[in-house]
């Protein structure tokens, strides 16, 4: 799937260095097709945190990568080197695709990659990257930022969701998920979705949540409710509010709106059912409900979406999908059929 290199120096975190060969370095054995020819670029023997590192290449070898990675960066009351920031620029000027995690938004800003476009960081750093470079639009209230050309991530667990999003942009959801399961961690999360949620989801029997997400799942085709999920958890609908908030940072409504259009997306990625046909099967009722929640969520009409996901997924160069084509608006309050 082209050329990905990961920018690195000393002072990188090893963490979201690890996960990113982790996800690019090797395709699942249960996956056929083309993989990403990943490279580690840097200025020569690096320190990352405990371990030395033996980049591949020099970082003059970013402009010719199709992908750039640029893990977090440690120290970010300290301007990263010289050498890196404008590695990492003269890569997105010569056309790639650079994205970075947790704190290697300081590395992107720095190089002015970030300057009037919206981007994120770990939560415990965004008043600092907004600060010092005021002319970035930081929002530290999501796990990434997909603005085409340039994606930013938050801390440690969202550059996870940023890499497995990167892999279903370019591979698709099936694949993405294949990749995840390797790795066992969750699918897909949504970018606009909270980065600190103070009590996630407990794995024990006895949560209301544990069995209710998996059974609404299973019903995406049905006008599911408010009351139908509060009826199904027994307990009030303000009540499962609560719940929802807590463990997944925002509405019933809005989380059944998401499943809606993932569940969407998926089919127009591996079928060639009609739009109308999606729309019953995701519980959307009709196809002009769903191209309008499609639309605002997406950024795309399913038919456009449709079109591009298959020449991404073809050898050879691809159309582009617009810089603001994966940002997702999760206002929504129902879906009407």
């Amino acid at each position: 799937m082209g050329t990905l290199a990961l920018a690195v120096t000393d002072g990188m975190l090893h963490f979201e260095l690890s996960l990113a060969h982790e996800v690019f370095g090797s395709a699942p054995d249960a996956v056929a097709v083309p993989w990403y020819d990943m490279t580690v670029c840097g200025p020569g023997p690096v320190r990352v945190e405990r371990f030395r590192l033996e980049p591949d290449h020099g970082l003059d070898r970013l402009p010719y990568a199709d992908t750039v990675i640029v893990p977090g960066w440690a120290d970010v009351d300290r301007e990263p080197p010289a050498d890196l920031v404008g590695a990492v620029r003269a890569a997105h000027e010569a056309g790639a695709r650079v994205a970075s995690l947790c704190t290697g938004a300081f590395v992107l800003a720095a190089a002015g990659l970030l300057d009037g476009r919206r981007a994120t960081t770990h939560w415990a750093h965004t008043e600092a990257l907004a600060e010092r470079y005021p002319r970035v639009e930081v929002d530290p209230d999501v796990l990434y930022v997909d603005n085409g050309t340039v994606l930013t991530s938050a801390g440690k667990a969202a550059a996870m969701d940023l890499c497995l999003h990167l892999v279903r942009l370019d591979h698709g959801s099936a694949i993405a998920n294949t990749v995840a399961r390797r790795l066992v961690v969750p699918p897909h999360r949504d970018g606009g979705q909270a980065q600190f949620v103070p009590a996630p989801v407990p794995t024990r029997e006895d949560h209301p949540l544990t069995e209710l997400l998996p059974w609404a799942v299973e019903r995406l085709d049905q006008p599911l409710t408010v009351e139908d999920l509060a009826r199904r958890a027994r307990m009030s609908s303000r009540h499962l509010g609560r719940h929802f908030r807590a463990a997944t940072g925002t509405t019933p409504l809005q989380w059944l709106l998401t499943q809606r259009i993932r569940r969407a997306q998926e089919l127009l990625e591996a079928t060639d059912d009609s739009v109308d046909a999606i729309a019953e099967a995701t519980g959307m009722g009709t196809a002009t409900t769903l191209r309008r929640h499609f639309n605002r969520t997406v950024g795309v009409p399913p038919d456009t979406y449709r079109r591009t996901f298959r020449l991404r997924t073809r050898p050879g160069p691809v159309e582009v999908v617009p810089d603001d084509a994966t940002e997702v608006d999760l206002n929504a309050d129902r879906i009407a059929p």
